[in-house]
């Protein structure tokens, strides 16, 4: 459930979970401050205005047994600018010290391995020791953190690749595999509930056109900076499986033009993605 102002703080909470989580913009931070959650123990982000115009936001992730006497230490440092923060407490037993400290650290790991956002914390604090009955509660309480920061357009923990303990390169069974239609370059890729995900391995044309939307080329400079598009002699190489919205956006990347991603997608029957859509076999 969320509590909605149009400019103002934003709560969110969900069902009989006990967390919690309380948005604010930079702007608004003083009509929170009040608030007796703000000076509780839980987790904490901060965004910012990216480095690299190739990621749409820059993240911290901190943790405090008092998040505003935290956050006041950031202000006063100067140290760490932020536009935007939100922070989950728990609405009735406090969050313990070691059970913070335990989703700071998955935390962190989870948002370097998403490769969507620039990440300000370097170091990766070691996951602490917890009682079986304590992580099962923490990971409850990881999850909706997750299904709320998208509400709230923290989008850094939606990941770019696909983290499978299958082999590395192998498409799930069932799923159809695509081939770009292409003389220079091998690609593959398949639909999964993920998206449309171009395979571990699948080649793309070093340099992109000049009329190619930009919102292409950002993406480019994403895949190049976060590492997943790796240079392999005269053009670049799938280190990860890696997802895309679109069979368009997925064509774009691997031929380096504009095109219609549904028509260069084809099967090993040589029929296009568009065509099996069509008669409805996909």
């Amino acid at each position: 459930m969320l509590e909605d102002s149009e400019f103002g703080p934003r709560t969110a909470e969900i069902g009989n979970w006990v967390g919690k989580a309380i948005y604010t913009s930079r702007a608004s931070l003083n009509e929170i401050t009040h608030r007796s959650e703000f000076n509780n123990p839980g987790i904490y982000f901060l965004k910012s205005a990216p480095k690299s115009d190739a990621f749409s936001e820059r993240i911290y992730i901190g943790e405090a047994e008092q998040i505003g006497v935290r956050i006041r230490q950031h202000l006063a440092e100067k140290k760490r600018d932020f536009e935007e923060l939100i922070f989950f407490i728990s609405k009735d037993e406090l969050l313990t010290k070691t059970q913070i400290k335990y989703l700071e650290s998955r935390l962190i790991d989870l948002a370097h391995a998403a490769k969507s956002a620039e990440i300000e914390n370097n170091n990766r604090p070691k996951i602490p020791t917890l009682h079986e009955a304590d992580i099962s509660d923490m990971e409850y309480f990881l999850n909706n953190v997750k299904l709320i920061l998208p509400l709230m357009n923290f989008r850094f923990l939606i990941p770019m690749t696909v983290r499978s303990t299958a082999a590395a390169n192998q498409v799930p069974i069932g799923n159809k595999i695509f081939h770009i239609k292409s003389n220079h370059y091998s690609a593959q890729m398949y639909e999964s509930k993920e998206g449309f995900i171009v395979t571990k391995g699948s080649q793309a044309k070093f340099e992109m056109a000049q009329r190619v939307n930009e919102t292409y080329k950002i993406l480019k400079r994403k895949l190049i900076e976060t590492g997943i598009l790796v240079l392999d002699g005269t053009d670049y190489r799938f280190v990860e499986d890696t997802i895309f919205s679109s069979p368009s956006a997925a064509a774009n990347i691997v031929l380096g033009r504009q095109t219609p991603g549904p028509l260069n997608w084809l099967d090993a029957d040589k029929k296009s993605f568009k065509q099996l859509t069509d008669e409805g076999l996909i």
